[in-house]
């Protein structure tokens, strides 16, 4: 075990943000409003980003392992596109680091069964039958902990549906700083919730969220659609026959109409107070061609960028390399510690 004396009694490290997309299926406009663009702001925020492809969680799954590698291709594709920028940004494939791995499994014997059994995504995600899930899939949220702690960071863009594993996260790095004597060696992070749109439904469906895994590709609006797609997938998108309301309050009984407020806030950064100022009492046929065109102005420099850069594989692979060794360089000397202060034998 370390020398407790040298570990200060909470933590005083460095401020850092870390975040990750899951390798499996193409990212849509729900991705783009709740995770790239949030990510793109939060590089120039004064603290350094860490930015995964989650291909270790995306494996918790079956996934056809001739597509995974394009897939974490294209999901970077994406980061950059968005505008991230591999000079302020570290972004790197989660599999390259090989210490995420390694500290899961030592977060899996500290963390306790009953906390995981009450994960409420686990069983949404496994429905019925969770006997045929993966045991991947069962602890995923325990190398959600390793990816986080891993770098020490402080601070983690999360959505509504994500709250509950960054509260585990936190409940690991307290019992692991308490057990082996070291209370400020791991931070306990904090969630960052504010984002211009954390949750947008489904253009076929208010109430669901807007989903790579939805079996209707009109139910997303991908973000490698072209001009057209994006077009009719906004004219075709379920609406209520009531003009739009004047009042913000007014769109929670209308979860279709408030989904598409929401995106149109969203792309052009304005509140939705501002949207309805515009558009109440007009009907759908005026608001949905604005979208649309808004959408189109919008996503169109992303595609195209995106599109680029799927094209020369090696440009993404180059950006992909450098910032797997620049995660290893902060993650191994962590792990490093980590097993020293576990016990673990050391030459």
């Amino acid at each position: 075990m370390s020398d407790a004396s040298s570990i200060p009694l909470a933590y005083t490290g460095p401020r850092r943000v870390l975040s990750g997309i899951q390798a499996s299926g193409a990212l849509h406009l729900g991705n783009y409003l709740g995770a790239l663009k949030r990510f793109t702001q939060l590089q120039d925020g004064g603290a350094p980003c860490f930015l995964f492809v989650a291909d270790l969680h995306a494996v918790t799954v079956w996934q056809d392992p001739t597509l995974l590698t394009a897939q974490t291709r294209e999901i970077a594709a994406a980061y950059l596109a968005s505008g991230l920028d591999p000079a302020k940004s570290v972004i790197f494939p989660q599999s390259a680091v090989r210490a995420h791995s390694e500290l899961a499994w030592i977060f899996n014997c500290v963390a306790r069964l009953g906390w995981l059994d009450r994960m409420t995504q686990f069983k949404e995600k496994s429905g019925k039958h969770k006997e045929r899930s993966s045991v991947g899939l069962y602890t995923y949220p325990v190398l959600q902990a390793a990816d986080i702690l891993l770098y020490k960071a402080t601070e983690v863009p999360t959505g509504e549906d994500q709250k509950q594993h960054l509260e585990l996260t936190r409940d690991i790095a307290a019992k692991f700083n308490n057990d082996f004597g070291v209370p400020g060696f791991f931070p306990l992070p904090e969630p960052l919730t504010q984002g211009p749109a954390p949750r947008v439904m489904s253009l076929r469906d208010g109430a669901a969220k807007m989903s790579k895994s939805d079996p209707s590709d009109q139910s997303r609006i991908n973000l490698t659609d072209d001009a057209d797609a994006i077009v009719a997938k906004v004219r075709k998108a379920r609406t209520d026959p009531e003009p739009l309301p004047d009042t913000v309050e007014a769109l929670d009984a209308r979860p279709e109409a408030k989904n598409l407020v929401t995106i149109y806030a969203a792309l052009a950064d304005i509140s939705r107070e501002q949207v309805l100022a515009e558009f109440g009492g007009q009907g759908f046929g005026a608001f949905k061609p604005a979208l649309a065109d808004l959408a189109v102005a919008s996503m169109a420099p992303v595609t195209a960028e995106m599109r680029r850069l799927m094209a020369d594989p090696a440009e993404i692979d180059l950006v992909l390399k450098n910032g797997a060794d620049r995660a290893a360089a902060i993650a191994d000397p962590v792990v490093d510690e980590v097993k020293k202060i576990v016990g673990f034998w050391r030459a």
